[in-house]
């Protein structure tokens, strides 16, 4: 079968995975983390020839620590797993039940988007989040990692695969492409794919979105900010920030740029350089540069991503510079204030245009697994549809349906009825 035939099988197949019950759902859910787990020796054997295959290949540092799958790994993975199982089901939840008339019931109701594809990075366990929440949520899924990760991916999906059509789950629930010739096939198939989510580049993203019809949902750079107020607490801050920046350097959500008000700088810039030590290397306007030893800023680093030990610091002089900003080089990811003053907190998470604005805590937060969402399929920066953290709910959408006993629109037209809107 080739990849166009896979594909409509795939769609045909997008009905089944509709209609199956909760508990299958959730039964071919347990049985992919019981396979995960039981056959993680080859798992690992596959990521240790993927990670040598990386080193040799002198790919860079990010890429080789988001590639690296072992133990911790797994657990996460399993866990968001069993996590999700206990989630409530998302399908077929009633969102509007109205009498339109005497017998005429209109219901708004919750159904899956159909059939989804997700172009992801070199992360392996990745692949396991995005192909447990599709499972969940009843859609089908077409997943197409990094080549980088290519065995990794392999074997995590024949696992989950093979373990979900030993409980019944239609045979064209999933599909992996595994080369990239078909990325640029698949972004054609809109008669068969629903919903693109595109993870990596801005160049990329921008590539998928104007040569598909198909819609996509995504992001593309994560070029996150935190803003230490005038009122901040620099015990407080210190942690915050270098959180922000070293706790994953590799993901989306790590902040890129520091912005810090200039009534505090003097204090918190050098003791935030002498508490990161030589774990950060810093850029930074005239200002910073007269504080700390770093190299001068250019307009380009506010544009960055960076995802290295890299962080930008510029002195503003008011809460308004910070958010105009953000909301000027932002990726409208995730953006931060730290201080004590509510009104500033207040202002900033009104005024600031993120998917995820926060107050006194990690950029490092902005995750669908921190969020209660069972893991992620992908963080999106669009304002519709889905924004922020896409865990189950932003995996389904809704349908109409309208139950009546005979009625015709033509006796509303000529005024022979009338409606009687009633909520149920």
């Amino acid at each position: 079968m080739d990849f166009i035939d896979n594909i409509k099988k795939t769609k045909k197949d997008s009905f089944i995975m509709a209609s199956l019950s909760s508990e299958k759902r959730n039964e071919a859910l347990l049985a992919a983390a019981n396979a995960l787990e039981a056959n993680k020796q080859e798992i690992f054997e596959a990521n240790r020839i993927d990670m040598n295959n990386a080193v040799e290949s002198s790919l860079a540092s990010p890429i080789v620590s988001r590639l690296k799958f072992d133990e911790h790994k797994l657990s996460d993975v399993v866990n968001g797993i069993h996590n999700l199982i206990e989630l409530p089901d998302p399908l077929s939840n009633v969102l509007l039940k109205r009498q339109l008339d005497e017998g005429l019931v209109l219901t708004k109701s919750t159904c899956p988007i159909g059939v989804i594809g997700v172009i992801f990075e070199s992360r392996p366990d990745a692949l396991v989040q995005i192909a447990s929440l599709c499972l969940k949520s009843g859609n089908c899924s077409i997943l197409k990692g990094g080549s980088e990760a290519k065995n990794t991916n392999r074997i995590l999906f024949d696992t989950i695969y093979n373990a979900a059509l030993q409980v019944g789950i239609p045979d064209g629930f999933s599909v992996l492409i595994e080369d990239r010739a078909g990325i640029d096939q698949l972004i054609k198939l809109d008669n068969y794919v629903d919903l693109l989510i595109p993870r990596g580049s801005n160049a990329f993203v921008q590539h998928i979105m104007n040569n598909s019809k198909i819609p996509v949902m995504g992001h593309a750079d994560g070029i996150c900010h935190i803003y230490v107020d005038g009122a901040a607490k620099i015990k407080k801050a210190i942690p915050i920030i270098i959180d922000s920046k070293t706790q994953y350097v590799a993901a989306c959500n790590t902040v890129e740029t520091l912005l810090v008000h200039k009534d505090i700088a003097h204090i918190l810039i050098p003791a935030l350089a002498e508490a990161s030590g030589s774990k950060i290397t810093y850029r930074g306007d005239d200002e910073t540069v007269e504080l700390i030893s770093c190299q001068n800023s250019t307009d380009e680093d506010y544009s960055t991503e960076y995802l290295d030990y890299i962080l930008t610091i510029k002195v503003v002089d008011s809460i308004d510079e910070a958010i105009d900003h953000i909301n000027r080089y932002g990726s409208h990811h995730t953006d931060c204030i730290i201080t004590e003053d509510v009104d500033s907190a207040d202002k900033f998470t009104a005024l600031v245009d993120s998917a995820g604005v926060y107050v006194n805590c990690s950029t490092r937060f902005a995750d669908g697994f921190r969020y209660g969402f069972g893991a992620e399929v992908g963080i999106s920066t669009s304002k519709l549809h889905a924004r922020g953290p896409v865990g189950l709910d932003g995996l389904v959408t809704y349908k109409y349906t309208l139950r009546g006993d005979g009625q015709i629109v033509d006796d509303y037209a000529s005024g022979r009825k009338s409606f009687n809107f009633e909520d149920l």
